[in-house]
């Protein structure tokens, strides 16, 4: 196999080192060389793509029918794209396979990081720890407003139940929570023997304490949580999103929010992160009203899509990544798990 060359858009200082580790784990040195690029993929900097052999993206580049066919006709040595996340709602499928581009993601990197983020969220939005913790670095001990909850004993509802789900409902279990899930796809062995049960989305709605989304982001999941959804939650509920932005209508919970109806919300995605989120932009003015709105808010927490950032996560992103660029140039059927395929046409 000769040298293929590689550009990751979008990277990081841990992407670039954990990509020259997984490198030197798999031996691949003498056959993959990676360029590292700041800058996200879109219709303005495609043509960085120009000479290379693969492009390796992430959640919020842009890689949509219009880059797609600017890639194929001015960088048509480019193969293959390697997404180093699990989700692909941001690639135009049904382009790439009229192009012959392979397309690859990373289904599996750590389900824990993300739940464990998850309920970390919660903890930090119940007991109001974001509150504490500036309280006390200005020396002031008062405890007023920071009254939480017990989770034992109280309600939580996950929506979806893979992978990520899963971990999830093993915490709060173990947290001494009556748990509810939904899922399109129930795994009912998996609910007999952790002692959760699989509802209804409007009951889980009406009877959490949290409601906790683990669900991919798809035609038929964009704005699961809207202003119908957000109606009929139950009275100081919290919301937890740690999966993608556009399950919730962030304009329909920011008035839910006002409304006084919810205790708070914990979001580690926001439907319009693409701009802001992975850049600093602390010295400049936000015009993203509804964000701005959001991160303001006293009973809300916002990160920054941080969820996955686990030191084992990213050796597993950067080596399942680094295993089907050197398969695909190998000649070699890709992991099964690992390539992504335009749905079958109707």
């Amino acid at each position: 196999m000769s040298l293929r060359k590689v550009i990751v858009f979008d990277s990081k200082s841990y992407d670039e080192k954990t990509f020259k580790a997984a490198l030197k784990n798999l031996n691949g040195q003498n056959k993959l060389r990676f360029t590292f690029l700041e800058s996200k993929l879109t219709e303005e900097t495609v043509d960085e793509a120009l000479g290379y052999d693969a492009i390796c993206v992430f959640v919020n580049d842009i890689v949509n029918q219009n880059v797609i066919e600017q890639l194929h006709k001015t960088c048509a040595t480019v193969k293959m794209i390697a997404l180093r996340c699990a989700g692909f709602n941001n690639v135009h499928l049904e382009t790439a396979e009229k192009y012959e581009l392979k397309v690859s993601r990373v289904p599996r990197y750590s389900p824990y990081a993300v739940a464990e983020h998850s309920v970390a969220l919660l903890l930090s939005l119940n007991r109001n720890m974001h509150h504490a913790f500036f309280r006390t670095k200005q020396h002031n001990f008062s405890l007023d407003g920071l009254v939480g909850i017990d989770l034992f004993g109280k309600t939580v509802g996950i929506i979806g139940t893979g992978g990520i789900g899963m971990c999830a409902i093993n915490i709060f279990l173990g947290f001494g929570c009556r748990v509810l899930a939904y899922d399109i796809y129930p795994n009912e062995n998996a609910a007999k023997e952790k002692g959760f049960v699989y509802t209804t989305m409007d009951e889980l709605l009406r009877e959490s304490d949290v409601v906790s989304i683990y669900a991919p982001l798809l035609d038929s999941t964009y704005h699961l949580i809207n202003k119908e959804a957000l109606d009929k939650m139950k009275p100081r509920a919290m919301l937890i999103n740690t999966s993608r932005g556009g399950l919730v209508d962030s304009k329909a919970l920011l008035e839910c929010l006002k409304s006084g109806k919810l205790r708070g919300a914990a979001l580690d995605v926001y439907e319009n992160e693409k701009q802001y989120f992975f850049n600093d932009y602390s010295q400049q003015v936000m015009e993203d009203d509804t964000l701005a709105r959001l991160i303001s808010m006293p009973n809300t927490i916002v990160t920054s899509h941080q969820a996955f950032l686990t030191e084992e996560a990213l050796k597993n992103i950067a080596e399942t990544t680094v295993q089907s660029l050197l398969d695909f140039f190998d000649g070699k059927p890709l992991n099964e798990n690992n390539e992504v395929k335009a749905p079958p046409k109707k």
